[in-house]
């Protein structure tokens, strides 16, 4: 669900006054990940590993309050879901979007990632939830990548989590993750919490 809350009524009123009028409000933090966890079970369970790494990215999220408040136009919205936004690489050789619904439960997510972006591939449509606030993921595994830094456009300023190739070592699998966010949304240190919060999703995957 969806609706419209008063800035000044949140705990992001401040925030609102300094940076919704901003040119440049998207700020991008980059960390290191070890996401061995995720790569061995990707591999014991025979699922995808952008499918259970999309998990703990929304997971992550659950966990910081301001994920569910996002900016747009001139005022906030608050939101009571969190769903996942992947790029689809479809069946014509072009990209679409689809957004699948955050649960707790991983199989049921995986269900939804298989079915959902399956049907996007071959129907060349992007599929939208237009009551969740969703986070966006953009996974370019063509090469590895150090840093990400997307372009801004007032028609999304979602949050988004983007990434390479994972680097494997001998003992552990690394990966560099951007996270870009509206600084309305949220504060440097809410980011860098939230960044904490997903390698703690990361290394307590049990699956």
């Amino acid at each position: 669900m969806k609706r419209e809350v008063a800035p000044q009524e949140t705990t992001r009123a401040e925030a609102f006054d300094l940076w919704m009028t901003s040119p440049m409000p998207m700020v991008t933090l980059t960390k290191t990940f070890n996401v061995t966890n995720v790569l061995r079970a990707s591999k014991r369970r025979g699922v995808k590993f952008n499918a259970l790494l999309c998990w703990c990215i929304g997971k992550a999220a659950s966990h910081i309050k301001e994920f569910y408040i996002l900016p747009e136009k001139d005022t906030l919205f608050q939101y009571d879901s969190l769903a996942i936004n992947v790029i689809v690489n479809n069946c014509k050789g072009g990209i679409n979007s689809c957004d699948i619904a955050l649960t707790e439960d991983f199989e049921q997510f995986n269900r939804d990632y298989t079915t959902l972006t399956r049907s996007v591939a071959e129907n060349c449509k992007s599929e939208f939830l237009d009551d969740a606030m969703i986070i966006g993921t953009s996974a370019m595994v063509a090469t590895e990548l150090d840093s990400i830094v997307n372009q801004y456009t007032d028609k999304f300023l979602n949050p988004m989590v983007m990434w390479g190739r994972y680097r494997k070592g001998w003992f552990k699998a690394t990966l560099p993750i951007s996270f870009q966010f509206h600084h309305v949304q949220m504060d440097g240190g809410d980011a860098s919490r939230y960044l904490e919060y997903l390698q703690q999703e990361i290394h307590s995957l049990r699956l």
